[in-house]
């Protein structure tokens, strides 16, 4: 397995809510793909797009104003795909000190050229 990596830091805010007041699931989702692409770029000069993200279970809420943090290590290269792990922490707002371990997922990519054509990753 890779290094880990914080690839993105974000507060998130109340235009990201649902009806119970905590950020919707399918923010964090955006999220994580967008972080996963952040690792696979380091990998591979080309551009990424993304095949599959595996279940996604949510341990804690977000809540408006917690600082989410996504750590990202690339767990497997393959000739034309990247598999990258996205761990996703939230630091409450509520007193500044608490993280939480909120989700994690294996998000694959696949390396393309500008047709839209798989290219290898290491080319």
């Amino acid at each position: 397995m890779g290094e880990r990596n914080l690839a993105i830091r974000v507060m998130l805010l109340p235009k990201d809510t649902n009806a119970h007041g905590t950020i919707f699931g399918g923010v964090i989702l955006s999220q994580i793909d967008l972080a996963g692409a952040v690792e696979a770029r380091k990998v591979s000069r080309h551009k990424v797009v993304t095949v599959a993200m595996n279940a996604v279970e949510f341990h804690q809420p977000v809540y408006v104003g917690d600082v989410v943090s996504f750590y990202t290590t690339c767990t497997r290269t393959g000739r034309t795909s990247l598999q990258i792990h996205v761990e996703v922490e939230a630091l409450r707002s509520s007193d500044g000190r608490s993280v939480v371990k909120v989700t994690e997922a294996d998000v694959i990519y696949v390396t393309v050229d500008d047709a839209g054509n798989k290219v290898p990753v290491a080319s």
